[in-house]
């Protein structure tokens, strides 16, 4: 392994050496994260599609307004590459408190920075929940549903119409609505701490005879 970085520091009461394998064991771990760490939220909308065309002198119109259940997930990338964790950018801290010693285990703190949470991208990355969704009001003109309105505007109420509406309001509230991005940001980043120390971190520090009294998660200023 080529590591030579200032990830450690050891203060200890005994006489130490400084040199040990646990700060790149732990670090070696992280990188072999290969998926992102999910928060999701769902949340609820109210919106409406209308349809109006004219046959001939007789206004066709079609009014209609659902209540939509929305889900959106923002990911947190928990392994943004060597560059990342490179020494002079800090990312990575790990700091022995006292070795393991006469059958004590051993103590130790790390500090990660991890890139800021990430919304979702594009309306494809939302998706909307068809049991819990449904028509809460409907109007029309007098002329619907005759045959001419009815063939007319019946076509534009279809589900696939429906649903690409909801799920594009749904994408707009997921990175522009504070109640929701709030949301998906705290959900994404207590995943991603939960993640990293459950199963990387903690369990790497635990096999070499150590108790993690601390893990913290910075998250990266926006660039």
């Amino acid at each position: 392994m080529k590591f030579g970085w200032p990830w450690q520091a050891i203060h200890a009461v005994a006489p130490a050496t400084t040199n040990t394998d646990l700060g790149p064991w732990v670090l070696q771990k992280i990188e072999g994260i290969s998926r992102p760490a999910l928060g999701q939220a769902n949340f609820t909308f109210v919106f409406t599609h209308k349809v109006s065309r004219n046959i001939g002198p007789w206004p066709c119109w079609y009014s209609s307004t659902f209540y939509a259940v929305g889900h959106a997930s923002a990911t947190v990338n928990l392994n943004p590459g060597p560059a990342w964790w490179a020494p002079a950018s800090w990312h990575y801290r790990l700091q022995v408190l006292s070795r393991p010693q006469g059958g004590k285990p051993g103590h130790v703190t790390v500090v990660m920075v991890l890139p800021r949470p990430q919304l979702p991208q594009s309306a494809h990355q939302v998706t909307i929940d068809n049991l819990p969704s449904r028509p809460i009001e409907t109007q029309h003109s007098w002329t619907y549903p005759g045959f001419g309105c009815g063939a007319l505007l019946r076509p534009q109420f279809q589900q696939s119409v429906l649903y690409a509406q909801a799920q594009r309001i749904a994408f707009y509230k997921a990175a522009h609505a504070p109640l929701v991005t709030g949301q998906l940001v705290r959900s994404a980043e207590t995943q991603a701490t939960r993640t990293i120390r459950d199963n990387f971190v903690q369990p790497t520090v635990n096999a070499f005879g150590y108790l993690l009294d601390r893990f913290t998660i910075r998250w990266a200023a926006a660039p």
